[in-house]
Order: C-alpha cells, then structure tokens, then sequence
C-alpha cells in the first residue's frame, strides 16, 4: 500500500512541474509580444526622396566620401540609380552604311590527301573453265599475255588423240584448289570477261599454265622462252596422254608440290 502511494504522489508531482513549465513559457512569450508591439518603427516618405538626374547632381562632399568609406568599411552606400539613354548604346554610323568586302580565304593548313585508287582486285573461290579461263562470282578472268584455249582441245600422241583441253583444265584446277585470286585493274570488260595479269600469293598462274605447257603465249611477251622450254621437254600440249600408264610418268613443274592442302577432285 505504501508502495502505491509513493508512486501516486511521484506521478503527480511530475504534472505539477510540467504543468508550472507551460504555464512560464506562455507568459514570456505574452510579454515579448507586448515589447515588440510598444516599440515605434518610423518609415520615410518615399516621395519625399527625390532621385538624381545625372552624376553632376551627387553632392561633392558624399562623392568624395566614398573612397573613405569604402576602405574603412568596404562598404558603399548605393548611389540613386542614373537615367540611360538609348543612343548612348549605339553602333557608330562609321561604317554601317558602307559595303562589305570579300577577301581571299586563307590557306589550307595542309594539302588534303587523296584516297588512292584500288590498284587490285581480289577474285574469291576461283574456279578453272579452261586454262588460261577462270570464272569467279559473276566475272570471267582470262590470265593476260597468254592466247585462251577452249576444254574441247584435242591433241594427237601415240598415233591417236586424247582431250588435252580437258587435261589441262584439270591440271589447272589443282592448282587453283580455289586459293583467292588478286588481279590488277582489268584491261577491258565485256559482258562480264575481264583480261588481266593476276597471282595466287606469289606465283603467277600464266607463267605455270605456260611453263608446264598447258597455255600458249601470245607473240612478243616474255612467256615465249618458258614455252619454248616447254615444247623441248616435250609437257602439255607438246607431249603424249598423261593418262597413258604404259608410259613414264610426266614430270610437272609445279612449284606448289609439297603443299598440305587438299587438290581438288579431277573431273576426268
């Protein structure tokens, strides 16, 4: 029971005490207000005020007080604001009115470079339709300073005749084994046949079509002594059916021998 009464008697000693809290904190507050209230703020008229008309209107004592001021204090009272007049503001007549001249451009900083012309074209998946002939996408190549020769060429040999032309594209074929064809720029084009001078890497396919007999050069160029070599050794054109088995084998000369890749399929 004891107990109880001392915590009834805490609780309310608590609410008197904030409750005498309240009660002093309203009462300051009502006598600031009554201070404010009593305490007189005077205003000027403001028509009473008359600005200046122009800088010559500012007393000489205010103006020369500035800079004194204005060091003491680093402040300055702001001067009444001076009338602006438009023509003030202007563009000088000098000059409007006259016309206006053209003058050479400058110089270019540096001589534009200029794209060069593609010197070369690179012929994909080449296939042999002859020798001397290939055929690539929708464009026909014949190998430049040799004569072109038709798949339908027959030679004679052994008292009979076999299908040299049909040979000699299969020889070519396997030396294509459609490795890419770069090409310079084509001499003429007529409805898609271009004759140029091209490589396969570093051969050129004209010298080994001539070389190995399977081409004849055309008068005057340098392929004429590899022909003429060819005629002695008696290869391609100027020799037997390589088909024939009863007879030594040919010897090609064929610098790409040796190579891993596969040969395409003969077409015999």
């Amino acid at each position: 029971m004891r107990q109880q009464l001392f915590t009834f008697a805490g609780g309310l000693a608590a609410l008197l005490l904030y409750a005498g809290i309240l009660w002093g904190g309203a009462a300051a507050i009502r006598s600031h207000e009554s201070a404010v209230a009593d305490f007189p703020l005077e205003t000027p008229d403001v028509a009473a005020v008359e600005a200046p008309d122009s800088p010559e209107d500012v007393p000489v004592e205010i103006s020369a007080a500035l800079p004194e001021q204005k060091a003491r204090t680093g402040k300055v009272d702001r001067l009444p604001v001076r009338k602006i007049e438009p023509q003030l503001f202007a563009l000088p007549e000098d000059g409007i009115a006259q016309p206006l001249e053209r003058i050479a451009p400058r110089p270019q900083l540096s001589e534009p470079k200029e794209k060069p012309a593609a010197t070369t074209v690179v012929f994909q998946r080449p296939v042999a339709l002859a020798a001397g002939l290939i055929r690539s996408g929708d464009t026909t190549v014949q190998l430049k300073d040799i004569e072109p020769e038709s798949a339908e060429k027959t030679c004679a040999g052994n008292g009979r005749s076999w299908p040299c032309g049909i040979v000699a594209r299969t020889a070519f074929r396997n030396f294509l084994r459609a490795r890419a064809l770069v090409c310079d720029q084509p001499d003429n084009s007529s409805e898609g046949t271009v004759t140029a001078a091209c490589k396969i890497g570093t051969e050129n396919p004209a010298e080994w079509l001539v070389s190995n007999g399977w081409a004849t050069p055309l008068p005057g160029t340098a392929l004429e002594a590899r022909a003429e070599a060819a005629r002695s050794a008696k290869r391609g054109f100027y020799g037997d059916d390589p088909r024939d088995l009863g007879r030594a084998p040919l010897v090609i000369d064929d610098p790409t021998a040796g190579m891993t890749e596969d040969d395409a399929a003969p077409d015999l």
